[in-house]
This record gives structure tokens, sequence and C-alpha cells, in this order.
């Protein structure tokens, strides 16, 4: 049975590689239409529910950011023939009432940031890395990947069971044996959700590189974000810790600073010509 669910799986997956990173990535189960129309679907429904900020100017930061980084990534995914990984990708930034210090992303570019980060982000550049940080988990298909290690260990829970049903073993060495396999998937599933967390920070630091905001400031704002006390160092955390988090962007930086080019703005002068006018009086003398 175990031969037969390998067999399975290896056919009907398909392989590919993690821009940026090269990581090879298996998906099994899942296709980005199916992917993509329930998250477009999920992202409307919560976006009836949820309260959009009425800060104008926070509003208007966050979609210029965001857009930016989405213009910087696409020009870059075309130039290396990775356009059609996101043809069908609808971008989509909101920043939302709510005091938590959060953003997430939701498969297709769906992103929603929380008010509450921006007083720990406290400028544009700081902002481009959390904005950086959520469009490498859509263009990583990293939702995806974990559906479909999700279905993965489905079908290795039941093929387990099926082994231990017919082991001839008691029930309560079953129920022992099922337990520490339950255990053994949440530690590898945290594993891989923390991985997916580190490869984003890597992909979104040169992301944000290539949309012309300053990847050094990375390490202040994960050093803000650690005295919020955001981080977690639990086996079963699925983020890394803040000082992992911030050493690895440190080995990242000279990477990133190589697709760094500052967005200059150009001033055009302008010079106004005023051309005096002269009246001539016209005077007639009296005879």
């Amino acid at each position: 049975m175990l031969l037969m669910l390998t067999l399975m799986l290896v056919s009907c997956g398909t392989t590919s590689k993690v821009p940026i990173t090269g990581r090879s990535q298996s998906l099994w189960g899942v296709t980005d239409e199916q992917v993509l129309s329930l998250s477009y679907e999920q992202y409307g429904q919560y976006m009836k529910t949820a309260k959009p900020s009425t800060n104008a100017t926070n509003t208007a930061m966050v979609k210029r950011v965001g857009q930016r980084i989405a213009s910087a990534v696409e020009s870059y995914m075309k130039a290396n023939g990775l356009g059609d990984d996101l043809k069908n990708y609808a971008w989509e930034f909101n920043l939302v009432q709510n005091n938590e210090v959060n953003a997430w992303c939701m498969p297709g570019g769906k992103i929603v940031v929380y008010e509450g980060l921006l007083p720990v982000t406290q400028d544009e550049a700081s902002l481009a890395i959390v904005l950086g940080h959520e469009v490498a988990h859509a263009v990583a298909r990293h939702s995806a990947e974990r559906l479909s290690n999700a279905y993965k260990e489905q079908y290795g829970a039941q093929a387990l069971s099926a082994i231990l049903s017919g082991a001839g073993l008691s029930s309560g060495t079953q129920q022992l044996i099922a337990l520490g396999h339950q255990l053994g998937g949440q530690l590898l599933t945290s594993g891989f959700s923390r991985k997916q967390e580190s490869e984003a920070d890597h992909i979104g630091l040169i992301f944000a590189a290539m949309a012309g905001y300053n990847p050094e400031v990375a390490v202040n704002f994960w050093q803000r974000m650690a005295a919020k006390g955001t981080g977690s160092n639990s086996l079963f955390s699925d983020h890394p810790s803040d000082a992992t988090r911030v050493q690895q962007i440190q080995q990242w930086l000279p990477e990133a600073k190589q697709y760094y080019k500052p967005q200059t703005t150009t001033t055009k002068k302008t010079t106004t010509t005023t051309k005096k006018k002269t009246t001539t009086k016209k005077t007639t003398k009296k005879k």
C-alpha cells in the first residue's frame, strides 16, 4: 500500500523552482486555478466584513508601495522567462482597521496590512520590507505548497492506519504510534512553515530592493518587531525566532544590495520669462 501511495504522489505531482532561491518545489493534488479561485473568493468575503482604514494618506502609501513592488517583481519575472507564472495574479493591497501588528497575504497577490503595523514600520522603506515579504509568499506559491503538504499528510495518515490495523497490534499500541505520527507531522509542518517564512524574508528583501527601497532598513525594522515581542522560540512555532531572523537578513543583505537602485525624482526646472510691456503716451501740443 505504501508503494501504491508513493507512486500516486509522484505521478500526480508537479515540480518547479522557486524564484530567487531556486529551491525545488513539489505540488501534489492542487492547481493554480483551484487555489486562486478559492483565494479570490475568500478574500472578497473578508473585505466585505473588514473595516478599511479611514486614513487616506496611509491607505495611499500602502497601495503605492505595494504596487511599486508588484511592478518590479513582474518586470523581473518577465525578464527571466517566468511571466506566465503571474498571468492570473490580481494584485491588491488594503489597509484595514486593526490594532494588531500584522500583515498577511493570500494566493494571487491579495494582501492586507493592519493599521497596528504602521507605528512599527515608521517609514515607506520598512513598509516595503513587509510588503516584499508578503509578495514573496504569493510568488513562491507557499499556500499551494502547504495545501499540497496537507494532502500528502492525510494520505500518509490513512496508510499508517491501514498498516497498524493489519499488524495485529493492540489498540493501545496503535494509538501511541498514531499519536507519535501526529506530533511528528506537526513538527514537520512547523519546520516547513519556518522554512517558508525564512524564504519569504530572503525573497522579500530582494523584491523591496528591486523596487528601489533600501534593504538595510530591514535589520532595524525586525529589531523593532522583536521589541514588540512578536517572535517565538517555540519548537512548534511556524515563524523563525527574532534573533534568527535578524541574523539571516544580515547574511542576505550583500545579495539584496546588488538589486538595489535608489529611485531618484527628477525635478524639471522651468524658466519663466516676463516681458516688460512699454506703453508710449502720445501727447498733442496745443497750438
